[in-house]
């Protein structure tokens, strides 16, 4: 009797998600002993302080005024015109590249770019390089498609961007492979916080003009996702890209699941920003094709809730504001960790902004185990333990440096 139904490529497979196994067991603690019990950091989304999901009253409002036909029509394969304009405005701020050439593809949110990516710009059997601390769909998507996922130190010894590991599994890459993409995950960084200063960027972008005059094709996807919880200067890095070799084309995946908080909608787009038109256009006409091979058309919904705000400048403030005050909230609670991590010895990586900051750890999954102890639930990853501070309140943020200090110590890890 045969045992599978499926082609080689797909025997085998199973979705184990860390993050949402960690979920589902803080859920069942919760249904068992109350929310007050339960310490629930393993969520990428904001939630207030009594723990309830956030959705920015602006947005709401902009979302519940629509027509009923603006969400249950069909969208255009590519996207709705407005938001397809709107949405580089958005992403870009007032820090737009000059001098290039730009092109938005509506997506499923910024799961859909990364898709779009591996699949239109490297070849079956390539490989896909990112940092060693990566959000775990990126390896997902490349095993899906027949690439693998090659890691990077994200830092050396003095926390800062390693910058020697970066260039040495690029260059072993490039050994092989014609096209070459890079996945890197900044400002804001899932799972640590971190994010590449101006200098890096100056450093990164010119080792890739090297690639380029060896023959090398470089597709470079910038994950945004989390940009507007990155603080005021955030954007400035999008002037690097001016200037240019047409060889490198630059993708920005921006995600409205953070940026409006409508995470359910699956709403994003890849942004691609060339010095040279036609690679401009290859870019639009190439991943509107996948989109009609993949998913057919985006939610029209979401994208109508994006042009609502963006055209409305009131609602745009109103937006902003309150997306800032949660800025500020997730800020102060990372701070309360922070400190009380020094405090105590408890070590971290650098955390700068975002929902995610992260503890190394040789085997984070017995680490969280005994959180659960405690009623303590974080997500272990394949370097560390992941802890959301989008969505812990400041009073259950207090003391939980300890709490995992003791859960290391008494696994021999510290």
């Amino acid at each position: 009797m045969t045992e599978s139904m499926t082609a080689p490529q797909a025997r085998g497979k199973k979705a184990h998600d860390a993050i949402f196994g960690a979920s589902s067991a803080a859920q069942a603690d919760i249904a068992k002993n109350g929310k007050d019990a339960v310490v629930n950091g393993t969520s990428g989304v904001i939630q207030d302080e009594e723990g309830n999901l956030v959705c920015l009253p602006a947005v709401e409002r902009a979302y519940r005024s629509l027509p009923m036909t603006a969400l249950t029509a069909y969208a255009p394969v590519k996207g709705l015109p407005d938001y397809l304009r709107d949405v580089e405005a958005c992403c870009f701020g007032d820090c737009r590249p000059e001098g290039v050439y730009t092109a938005a593809v509506a997506t499923t949110g910024g799961t859909g770019v990364i898709h779009h990516l591996i699949h239109n710009y490297t070849e079956p059997g390539d490989e896909v390089l990112t940092s060693d601390w990566y959000w775990s769909a990126y390896n997902m998507l490349c095993v899906d498609a027949g690439r693998t996922l090659r890691t990077f130190h994200m830092l050396g010894a003095d926390n800062a961007f390693d910058h020697e590991d970066f260039e040495r599994q690029l260059s072993a890459m490039a050994e092989r492979q014609e096209h070459l993409a890079v996945i890197l995950n900044t400002p804001a960084h899932n799972p640590t916080g971190y994010g590449l200063t101006g200098s890096d960027w100056d450093r990164v972008l010119s080792f890739l003009k090297g690639l380029v005059e060896k023959g090398k094709k470089i597709a470079l996807l910038v994950d945004v996702s989390y940009i507007d919880y990155a603080g005021p200067d955030a954007r400035q890095f999008f002037r690097k890209f001016e200037g240019l070799p047409p060889e490198i084309l630059v993708v920005a995946a921006f995600s409205m699941s953070k940026s409006f908080t409508l995470y359910g909608l699956r709403i994003g787009a890849m942004i691609g920003i060339s010095s040279s038109e036609t690679i401009a256009q290859e870019f639009a006409d190439v991943n509107e094709y996948t989109n009609r091979a993949t998913w057919s058309n985006n939610c029209r919904g979401g994208m109508a809730c994006l042009v609502r705000i963006w055209e409305d400048p009131d609602l745009r403030r109103q937006w902003k504001e309150e997306q800032q005050q949660y800025y500020r909230l997730i800020q102060e609670r990372a701070a309360i960790f922070v400190r009380e991590a020094k405090e105590c010895g408890l070590p971290m990586l650098p955390y700068q902004a975002g929902f995610f900051l992260s503890i190394p750890s040789p085997d984070s999954a017995a680490v969280c185990a005994r959180l659960h102890e405690d009623h303590v639930y974080l997500v272990p990853l394949k370097a560390g333990v992941r802890v959301a501070v989008c969505s812990i309140p400041k009073a259950k943020m207090v003391g939980l440096a300890a709490k995992i200090k003791a859960a290391m110590e008494a696994e021999g890890q510290l």
